[in-house]
């Protein structure tokens, strides 16, 4: 995939003072950047655990359950910035990570 700034936006509860967001230099960064998001949560609540295994539909009900989150992918052709929803978001983390599973 090309590189295209993304911009993730996250919140996690319905406080609107739990939005954050970052920016990545391209989808493929954004993305994995999800999966560290929920590594992270999953270390918190699992702080005794030495090492953090799950499996990809875990990682779907943590973004299901997430108040928000989506990426303004940013689109050269037409100078603007695209948005897309927790449903694409799923669907680029499922293609990547099976392309990571086929190289392993």
């Amino acid at each position: 995939m090309k590189q295209s700034h993304t911009i993730l936006l996250v919140q996690p509860s319905h406080r609107a003072e739990t939005r954050t967001y970052s920016d990545y230099e391209s989808v493929n960064e954004c993305l994995e950047g999800i999966c560290k998001i929920y590594e992270e949560h999953l270390k918190k609540s699992n702080p005794n655990s030495p090492s953090i295994t799950y499996d990809i539909s875990q990682l779907f009900d943590f973004i299901d359950h997430l108040a928000d989150l989506s990426c303004l992918v940013f689109q050269k052709n037409a100078g603007c910035y695209s948005p897309h929803d927790k449903e694409w978001v799923k669907e680029k983390i499922y293609v990547m990570l099976r392309k990571q599973a086929g190289k392993a």
